[in-house]
């Protein structure tokens, strides 16, 4: 099992993880730095163990908001997808051009926050 060398607020870590799971783990280690560094600044040095649970609180937040907007958007669609059935504007001849248009754009709002959860989680 590989070690790894990773810095958190200008710290040096020594973790180990399993082959293959490197450049994940510098991932995680980054995002946690890049909350750590911020808080560092602002607060002063902090003892470890504060720093790290801080910069984990921050990053749980922050999930925790993505995946309400993601429930949100997923909600949106499924309602805009219930009222096109409804109104049979959903035809296999074809969709209405303008609700082709919305859901795309819905559809890549989903995508986008799928991908920034997908980003703060991995």
């Amino acid at each position: 099992m590989p070690d790894l060398e990773i810095f958190i607020a200008d710290r040096k870590f020594l973790v180990t993880c399993q082959a293959g799971e490197e450049t994940f783990l510098q991932a995680a280690a980054k995002m946690l730095d890049d909350e750590a560094g911020p808080l560092q600044a602002k607060v002063g040095r902090l003892p470890e163990v504060r720093m790290l649970l801080m910069a984990g609180l921050m990053l749980a937040d922050r999930t925790a908001t993505l995946e309400e907007d993601l429930r949100r958007t997923k909600a949106r669609i499924a309602e805009m997808e219930r009222l096109l059935k409804q109104t049979g504007a959903v035809d296999p001849s074809g969709v209405a051009q303008g609700s082709v248009e919305v859901l795309s754009h819905i559809a890549a709002q989903a995508e986008a926050l799928a991908d920034r959860l997908d980003a703060v989680i991995n």
